[in-house]
């Protein structure tokens, strides 16, 4: 018997060998999760290999694969092949080569699936590479396929998650998740809260479906201050917001204003709607004609609300006035992320509507289209329908627009304009409030978010914004009567339509290995367009991450950062936040100290002789006690971000008086970015914020369009906060205030 013969005997020996044992390694295939788009290969039947040149049918193998796809290697040369067989079946040199040496690429040819795969051997026989044969066109990367891997499914931390409970959990069973409806020892990659990011204070790592701050910043005054912000700089841009007055602080303001008015033409009799500022579901909302209608007094104190013009035309269908509720996910703040959801509700009055008179302000389910309100009335219709009832979708409502002529590609281009604008208005305190929840270097959560915004189309078809909502509702039951004073709640279909596609696909954005699945490039290559009028009809469905089963169409679609260069110029406030956030020194603090603004003052160079510190003391306590009056209920004392932005407007005026106001920031801005960067160009920006800390740093501090790493916080800052009260003690406004240049 020849040696050629003998070593030919040994392989088939061991690739026997190999195959019994990666047998009793097999797993369940309900385990196998693919971990990539690409589809596994199939698991080869042990009757349907055959080795080229020779018939293998009494030396088969079942390739099944654990974990890695590890294939458990012989006992004689376990270490030598436990490398190779990681991710790599079995195959065998065509007879007549010696197997002793590397040699040239062998073949295994798997009958019924038309495919062969390629390789080397090395010296003791383990195979080397594999590839798939050039002649055979397969669906796998050009270097290579992957097959199945088991993939530990991802978690999801439901106890906090209150009211979205249902929706939550028919979106997780979509995706073949795990849910732990009590909570979890160890980590879960993803926690839902129902009402804010502080539900659960020991989350340490992981992803939470809330920003802090978030509440906070869309109550209705801070919203309508921060949206007031961007229409002194950008008044054109920001015409999508009725005016608004501030309640008790600008009543004097408003009452002046309006009477001016009515001076001015006696015909014009103004309404409008007094909002509370902490209201939700619309308690507290009425209307009025007159200032001396507003009740500004709960008890002994005065009640915090916003005013606003009243939209008296509003687009009307069935003659009912109706608004959008759309829904809109944050996905991180650097890089600032976002996705509006493509289909929405749409909220109806329950009365037909007539321009509001001193008859009927009263009429709340006339003019209010809260469905917390309309809910109660007689006339509310709960349907089965998309497209009839007191509650619909939006792309119902876009067919009978449609239908009438209505240039929807216009309309959603609008849209998508207020929402993206809105979202950079609030982002800059959004930042001050998650550095000082998480600063930089402590463990902490990422954050995103899914907010609810209320907006209504008036009869020219404009968008105007109600408000935005930190905690939309996402119940997919409705409270019915099924006999007299027996209420129980039933299922929505209307809601469970848009609300589960939208939690979905939130959960599929934030899923941790979401890179390795092609969702993500069908997301954004789903993108609206800017102006794009919004898909109608059925789209294709989509495979669920497991490979088994279809997702309905996606629903969210991303439209920041794919409009950077329509809207990056808008971003201006948060650069100044930037400034704010790198002098506050401490970490954790929302707040300067008189000692931090001063250094502010001194690293960029502002204070002149014109100027002395004693006046930009001056300046900093008549700010600071004109913020502190207005905002009672803060955290801290001190300069908080829109104090620090009127002082900042305040030194870009005096320096600049012959600009405009916008070209007046930003030429401070400028300067003030030159100043830091020539004082310390090499230093990184230790003090970036980042709703994504997986991310490298350097992609962390790009989004602002900035390429200067000169936002630190220098010792000296850490070391003269303590000093804060002494000096608060030394300053007499009384004798410093002649300094003050008018």
């Amino acid at each position: 018997m020849s040696d050629h013969y003998v070593k030919v005997k040994v392989q088939l020996e061991q690739m026997k060998s190999f195959g019994e044992d990666a047998e009793k390694e097999g797993v369940d295939a309900e385990e196998q999760v693919p971990v990539s788009p690409i589809p596994a290969p199939v698991s080869p039947d042990p009757s349907s290999i055959t080795i080229a040149g020779k018939d293998a049918s009494n030396t088969s193998i079942t390739c099944k694969h654990r974990g890695k796809s590890r294939i458990k290697p012989g006992k004689d040369d376990k270490n030598s092949r436990d490398k190779h067989f990681s991710d790599m079946p079995l195959v065998s040199a065509p007879v007549g080569k010696n197997l002793n040496r590397p040699g040239p690429e062998r073949t295994l040819h798997i009958k019924g699936t038309g495919r062969i795969l390629q390789g080397k051997s090395e010296t003791n026989g383990n195979y080397l590479t594999i590839h798939p044969s050039k002649n055979i066109k397969e669906t796998h990367h050009e270097d290579g396929f992957s097959l199945a891997r088991k993939r530990r499914p991802v978690t999801v931390d439901t106890s906090k998650a209150k009211t979205s409970l249902e929706a939550l959990k028919l979106s997780i069973k979509q995706l073949k998740w795990k849910e732990f409806p009590l909570g979890r020892r160890t980590a879960c990659d993803i926690y839902w809260h129902g009402v804010s990011f502080h539900d659960n204070e020991n989350i340490v790592s992981g992803q939470v479906n809330k920003f802090p701050g978030m509440i906070e910043m869309l109550r209705k005054i801070n919203l309508s201050r921060a949206v007031r912000t961007m229409q002194e700089l950008f008044p054109e841009e920001y015409d999508f917001y009725p005016r608004s007055w501030i309640l008790p602080e600008e009543y004097q303001q408003f009452s002046t204003q309006i009477r001016m008015v009515k001076e001015n033409d006696a015909t014009v009799n103004p309404t409008f709607i007094v909002k509370p500022d902490g209201g939700s579901q619309g308690d507290g909302i009425y209307l009025i004609r007159d200032p001396s209608d507003l009740k500004l007094m709960v008890g002994s104190q005065a009640k915090q609300a916003v005013v606003q013009e009243y939209i008296q035309k509003p687009l009307l269908i069935d003659k009912l006035k109706f608004d959008i509720r759309l829904y809109v996910l944050i996905k991180s703040l650097e890089p600032l992320e976002i996705y509006i959801a493509k289909e929405g509700l749409t909220r109806f009055c329950t009365e037909p509507y007539q321009e509001p008179s001193q008859k009927n302000l009263s009429h709340v389910f006339m003019h209010l289209t809260n469905y917390s309100l309309n809910v109660h009335s007689g006339n509310f219709v709960h349907s089965d329908s998309q497209s009839t009832g007191s509650k619909r979708t939006l792309s119902s409502v876009l067919y009978r627009l449609t239908a009438k002529g209505v240039d929807i590609k216009k309309v959603w281009s609008d849209i998508i304009a207020l929402v993206i604008k809105t979202v950079i208005a609030v982002v800059p305190e959004l930042k001050v409030y998650y550095q000082a929840d998480i600063p930089p270097g402590k463990p902490g959560p990422t954050c995103f978010q899914i907010l609810g915004f209320d907006i209504l189309l008036m009869k020219n078809l404009k968008p105007v914004l109600l408000e935005v909502n930190s905690n939309p509702s996402m119940r997919i039951e409705h409270e019915q009567e099924v006999a007299p004073g027996v209420f129980e709640y039933v299922p929505s279909p209307v809601d469970e339509e848009v609300k589960v596609g939208v939690i979905r696909d939130t959960l599929l954005l934030m899923d941790p290995g979401h890179k390795k699945h092609s969702v993500s490039s069908q997301l954004r290559s789903g993108a609206f367009e800017h102006g794009e009028e919004m898909p109608m009809e059925g789209e294709t469905q989509e495979q669920s991450p497991d490979g088994g089963g279809a997702l309905p169409s996606l629903c969210l679609k991303q439209v920041y950062p794919k409009y950077t260069k329509q809207f990056n110029y808008l971003r201006l406030v948060e650069r100044i936040a930037a400034l704010f956030i790198r002098f506050l020194g401490v970490k954790g603090n929302m707040r300067l100290g008189p000692t931090a603004f001063r250094t502010f003052i001194r690293t960029c160079k502002l204070s002149n002789s014109n100027f002395t510190m004693a006046s930009v003391d001056i300046l900093y306590i008549d700010i600071t006690r004109r913020w502190s009056g207005a905002v009672p209920d803060s955290r801290e004392a001190g300069m908080g971000l829109q104090a620090f932005l009127e002082a900042f407007f305040y030194l870009a005026g005096r320096r600049f008086k012959s600009l405009a106001l916008r070209e007046q920031v930003m030429s401070l801005l400028e300067l003030c970015e030159a100043q830091l960067e020539f004082q310390s160009p090499s230093i990184e920006d230790r003090r970036s914020v980042s709703c994504s800390r997986a991310l490298p740093r350097a992609i962390r501090t790009q989004t602002l369009g900035l390429s200067n790493p000169l936002l630190s916080s220098p010792a000296p800052l850490r070391r003269a906060t303590s000093q804060d009260h002494r000096l608060h003690q030394k300053l007499n406004p009384r004798t410093l205030r002649a300094n003050v240049e008018n």
